[in-house]
Formats: structure tokens, sequence, C-alpha cells
């Protein structure tokens, strides 16, 4: 139909929704790619002693030339014009390679000959040379009827030899003027959100003051006074700036003391437990970040599978009665949309051990803020987990698979109404909300959600809530109750506590909190033996041969090791997958561990003889500690830089606000209200801090394209002649180099 183009120095303009005009696509237009060429010219005598001139062109390479119905077979053809003669030559064509080497050489006559004796050449050759020029065309050989594929073409007038006889540099192929008068039809608008960003990154060094000024942050009392804060006051909108927050912070281990502390004071300013994380804060759009980046590998492997399912399947789902189809039945389609409510619930709902460390870690911080915030509320330590975990990660995933690389493509209509539906249950269901039927406008929804009005919905979602905001990190400070995540009967082997104690084993009944794990003779009795988390260095499964029993794991620890036997295999699973996930963060934690027990004088699996010899077998970890992200430190400091800097008129506005809250105390003037300032004192000194950095980092900018533009030669293989991006640039430089003449 058509196309929308941007110039590339034009990209930098559009970092917001725009309509863009849809262009006839024309095949002429659509080139890609650089030729490299080199021109020479010389005097030539001939044996009569007449004087004539040639031109050698020779066409060395080409680079990104396109691919053309799945192949390139480029050849190029180089042609000699003037007013009243056109001469072409080809070169030999290069199969199956874009990046053709060609190195082949033309020559032609430039100048009719002429003798000494006559007029001097020179003049008659200068008005020559000043009407001609090489024309290079670049072609893909094709065995179609309808002839060879255009590549593009250069022109070059021969008027470049007058400085130097010798001409060599690197050109953008160029689209063809083909005459033909381009049709004013209205295509219509294609709108397009393009976000452009171009950055040079120093060495590390040079961002040291910036970088350790963002990442002390949630240090800094009160944080509104830090200068990850400032960027979210000074942008223009907060995800703007939580981009790059999370990302650098995450790249240093810093993510969660920074959260916590912001998520602390914005806990601290809510007034109401039924409005706490509901805004678009600084705190909201880090979390969101966050939980994309750290958590999409959790989505993969909880939610994919039943999405693909749904994709795939295409069963009837709808349950509002006006938009039925002929022939489908709203008691099937109920039954259909519950079955797969329940299932992606219960994967949820069991997928807590799969839940990434750091977003548990995020999660307990919120869930110990809210619980200190409001005492009197038992329920707001599981919404302000929970209005994250569903309402702005589970939720929308499902919503809009194609957004978290759960589908490829966007679903189809059908399949989309009934992903819709599904996220609104689920979202209900992790909501906890006391009155859950009236949260739906819709009546068939608030009658289709009475199927869900059970105990064991609400007790699940809280079992899952608590164990996604544990954390085996102790905090001594806590107001929180231990919280327990399983407990149950089970058979241990005495560990050898006492000197001369039978090693036999017992039923135990067993206790795990995101603090300790501890054992008892009955439930309710004194804990006979208790092992912090702290103290668990590794869980793994036992070998049979050790006890000959079946369904055995082992918590090592620093000292011994408790050998467990579980009632079935799902229950060794599940214990052992939960110890993994309380302990995974240990810092002590085992990377070796033996497999099989010791017994008499050496251990089973490899026959050594001390025991307290390392282990034989790599840990399986069960799941990873840390989430591997591929994130570059420097270039994410250099995008908060470009940011302060764009912001720079904000910034010294700030400045304002704080002399004005400190000089004088009364109402804040309007222009400051928009700006959080708790502390004008210290945040006054951040911001001197920072400006003090992005200025620094101006400078060096500066001096840097300042270098650039000596060294860059127009014409080279990294700028070729026709790259009009670096001809603006070109432009600018030498305005500001007049500027500062």
């Amino acid at each position: 139909m058509g196309k929308v183009a941007i110039l590339k120095e034009d990209l930098q303009k559009y970092n917001r929704d725009t309509w863009f005009q849809v262009q006839h696509v024309d095949a002429d237009s659509e080139v890609q790619g650089k030729v490299h060429l080199e021109l020479r010219l010389s005097e030539v005598i001939t044996d009569s002693g007449v004087i004539c001139h040639k031109l050698l062109a020779r066409v060395l390479e080409c680079q990104g030339l396109p691919i053309v119905n799945g192949q390139c077979d480029p050849y190029a053809t180089v042609t000699l014009l003037g007013p009243s003669r056109s001469e072409a030559k080809k070169t030999k064509v290069k199969k199956k390679n874009n990046n053709p080497q060609f190195d082949e050489v033309f020559y032609f006559e430039v100048t009719k000959p002429s003798s000494y004796n006559k007029k001097s050449h020179f003049e008659i050759e200068e008005d020559d040379v000043d009407k001609m020029e090489i024309r290079v065309d670049l072609w893909n050989a094709s065995n179609l009827k309808f002839g060879d594929e255009f590549l593009g073409e250069l022109k070059i007038p021969l008027k470049v030899l007058r400085q130097s006889s010798c001409h060599g540099a690197w050109y953008f192929l160029q689209p063809r003027d083909n005459g033909k008068p381009m049709k004013p039809d209205d295509l219509g608008s294609l709108r397009l959100n393009v976000v452009y960003t171009e950055d040079h990154v120093f060495s590390s060094d040079y961002y040291s003051p910036l970088r350790d000024l963002l990442l002390n942050s949630g240090d800094v009392e009160p944080v509104s006074a830090s200068a990850a804060h400032v960027l979210g006051e000074v942008c223009r909108e907060k995800q703007e700036a939580a981009i790059p927050l999370v990302r650098l912070f995450l790249h240093y281990g810093k993510i969660v003391p920074f959260i916590s502390a912001i998520a602390n004071a914005e806990v601290n300013r809510t007034q109401d437990p039924n409005t706490i994380f509901r805004g678009n804060s600084l705190t909201s759009k880090c979390i969101d970040e966050t939980m994309k980046l750290a958590g999409m590998h959790y989505l993969q492997v909880t939610l994919k599978p039943i999405i693909d399912e749904i994709c795939e399947t295409h069963k009837p789902c709808e349950i509002d009665p006006v938009k039925l189809k002929d022939g489908e039945n709203l008691e099937n389609n109920k039954d259909n949309l519950k079955n797969y409510v329940d299932r992606i619930f219960d994967v949820i709902t069991k997928s807590g051990v799969s839940c990434p460390t750091v977003m548990c870690d995020i999660f307990f911080s919120l869930r110990e803020s809210a619980a200190k915030r409001f005492q009197g509320d038992p329920d707001v330590r599981y919404t302000a987990v929970s209005s994250f975990i569903f309402l702005r990660f589970f939720a929308p995933a499902i919503l809009s698979p194609n957004l978290f690389q759960l589908s490829p493509h966007h679903p189809d209509p059908q399949t989309s109404r009934t992903l819709t539906l599904i996220s609104k249950t689920i979202q209900t269901l992790g909501s906890l909300s006391k009155s859950k039927s009236a949260s739906f406008k819709e009546n068939y929804m608030a009658a289709f959600y009475d199927h869900f009005n059970e105990q064991k919905y609400g007790d699940a979602v809280k079992n899952f809530l608590d164990l996604i905001s544990s954390s085996g990190r102790r905090d001594h400070k806590s107001i929180e109750q231990p919280i327990l995540l399983k407990e149950g009967f089970m058979i241990k082997r005495a560990q050898g506590r006492k000197r001369f104690g039978m090693k036999n084993f017992k039923k135990r009944w067993f206790h795990l909190t995101n603090h300790e794990f501890t054992y008892h003779r009955n439930k309710g009795d004194h804990p006979l033996c208790s092992i912090p988390i702290e103290n668990i260095l590794a869980v793994e499964k036992l070998e049979e041969e050790s006890f000959k029993m079946k369904q055995m794991f082992q918590v090592i620890q620093p000292v011994r090791t408790l050998y467990i036997q579980a009632n079935n295999c799902v229950e060794a699973k599940d214990w052992i997958d939960i110890l993994t996930k309380v302990s995974q963060c240990n810092k002590k934690r085992l990377t070796v561990y033996h497999p099989s027990a010791y017994l008499n004088g050496h251990w089973l699996c490899c026959k050594a003889t001390s025991e307290n010899a390392p282990g034989c077998t790599p840990c399986t970890g069960g799941l990873p500690a840390n989430i591997q992200l591929d994130i570059d430190g420097d270039r994410e400091t250099e995008r908060i830089y470009s940011l302060f800097n764009t912001y720079m008129p904000k910034l010294e506005k700030m400045q304002e606000a704080c002399g004005s809250k400190s000089v004088y105390d009364g109402p804040e003037q309007e222009e400051y209200s928009t700006f959080l300032i708790d502390d004008p004192r210290e945040t006054y000194k951040t911001l001197c801090h920072i400006i003090e950095a992005v200025k620094f980092l101006e400078e060096e900018h500066a001096q840097y394209k300042r270098d650039k533009f000596k060294k860059t030669k127009y014409g080279s293989q990294e700028h070729p002649i026709g790259d009009k991006s670096f001809q603006s640039y070109i432009r600018q430089q030498s305005e500001v180099s007049a500027h500062s003449i």
C-alpha cells in the first residue's frame, strides 16, 4: 500500500505518538548500502606526440546491499556521461554476496587528443571536465523475465578532480529519479510511537561522581533528598526515570534497598490503606520495571504453556448473553472459562518457589512497611503485595501476552476476549477485597464470580503471598511475626548431637517459617531442634543407597547434616523447593555437596575418608538466587545524565524551591508546588552535586565532539558521502566553532 519514511536526523523530534502520512512505494527509491570508489585523471602522450586525458575508475567494494527475493547477485555498471556522450562498462557478477569485493578498473578517454602546438589543452580540458560525470549503478542479476533489479546509484562530477588528480571515497547509494510523477492520492496516515536515543558512552571512571550519587540514594535521609528521587521529580513522566534507574540499581545489586526506601516513604505519606500503591508514583513504576526485567522467565515457566493452549484451541468462553454467537451455549462457555481460570489460578498460587529472589525481597519490604504503617488493618500486608503481583504483573501478562514475550503476536479477537475475562477474574481473586462481586460493573461477571466465593481461593492467595513476601534474611527490627510456610510429619535420622546417642530414625513434626526450620515431638510441642534459615547451606536429594530408604533429602548445615524422609515423592519435592527458596540468598551457600551419606568412615558417593571433605557433585541450587541480566551500568548512567541535562531548567527551579522553603516560613509558591521536598537543605545539597556532575559530563561530551569533528573525514567508510545526518552534524559543529571563535 505505502510506506512511512523518517530521516535519521529527524528521529529525535518524535519522542511521542505522532501521525505520519503514508507515502507511495517506488522500487527505484528503496535503496541501501555503500560503495568504495576511486577516480584518477592522468595525461597520456601518444607516439605521435599528441596529448589526451584518460580517466581511471576503480570500483573496489560494496557493503550492506539489500537481499532481493532471497538473493543478492550484484554487479556494477560504470558510465561516463557528457553533453554529447555516454560510455558504459560493467563489472563481473558476484554470486550470493551482499558485501562484494569487485576491485575492477575501467579506463575512459575524457578529452579529444590535442597537440602541444594548439591552444593550451588545459583550458579545453577544464571546460569539458566540468560538464562530465561518472555514474555508478548497482544491479542484482536476476533470471526473471522482467529484468535485473535496481539497487542504487551514485553520480560524481569530474570537477572533483580539479584540486587533485586522484579522488577516493565511500559513497552511500542513492535512489534514482525515474521521471514518473507521484500520484497525490491520500493513502491515509499511520500513528507511530518513535523513541530514538543515541548515547556516546565514556569509560566507567567518567561516571563515578554521578553514579556514586545515584547508588547512595537508598541511604539518604530523607530519601526524597536523594539523587534518584530528584530524577523522578524533574522528569516529565515517572516511567522515563524508572527505566534507567532500575537497570542501574539491578546491575550493582542495590535495587532492594532503594525500592525499600522510596516505598517506605510513600507508605508513610499514604492516609488510607485502600489507596496504597495505587498511583503512578516513582515507587510503583520502579517495581513494575523490576518485575518486567527480573520476572520474565518466571512468567514463561508459569503462564506460557496454558496461554499457548488458549491461543491454539479457541474454545468459546463468552459469558455476556448479548455477545453470544449463534450456536454457542452460555453454560458450556462458563464451564470453559471456569476451567481456564482455575488452571491459571492454580499454577500462579503454586509458583511461589519460582518467584525470583529480588522480587520476594521487594515484596517483603512492602509487606513490612504496610504492616507497620497500618497496624490496625490485618489485610494491608497482603494487599500491598497483591497490588503488584496480581494487578501489575500476572493480570497484564494474561491480558496482553505479546507484550510480555508469552506470545509472538497480538491474539485474535475471540482469544483476546477470553484472555480479558480470565485477567479480570484473576485480578479480582488476587485482590482479596471483601466485596468481590460488587467490584464488577457487569452483571454477568458478578454472576460468574459467584463460582469462586469459596474460602479455599482466599486461603490459596494468602499462602502464595506469604511465601513470595517472606525472606530468610532476619530483620531484628521487623514487627511481623514469622510467616508459616509449611509443616507436617516426616521421618528424620538423628543428627548425632549427643556424643553417645544412637543415630536411629524417628517420626517428628516439622515446622518451617521464613526465620527457622524446627522439628517437634508432636504438633504444638516445644521444638526439639531449631535451625536458623541462615544456617542452611544446601538442600538436596539423598541417594537411596545411603539408608536403603526412598524419598529422602538432606538439609546441610555448617556442622552436621539433617537427613529426612518424606511421605512421598511429591511431598519431598515440595519440601526441597521451599527450603531451597528461603535459603538461597545465604552468603555461605554451598556449590558442591555429597549426594550420599557418610557411613563407616567414608562417603558412599566418592569414597573420601574425611567427614569434612568437600562435596563431589555440583549443587542443583533449585532456582537461581540472582537473575542474570545483560545490563551496561555505564550506558544507564549516561542515559540518566542525558535526562538530567534535558531537564536542567527543572533542576534549577527545584533549587529555587528549596531556597524558598528554607527562607520563607509561609505558604509555598504555586510554581514550586509540583516538587516533593521534605528536607530543603539536604535536597539543595544533592541538587548542587547533581548539577556539578552533569556539567562535568556535559563539558566532556563537548570536548569529545570537538575532537571527533577534527579527526572525522567525510567520505570515509564510517561516514560515506551522502550521509545526511553527518552533514547536519558538520553544520552544527561549524556553527559551534564559529561561535567559539
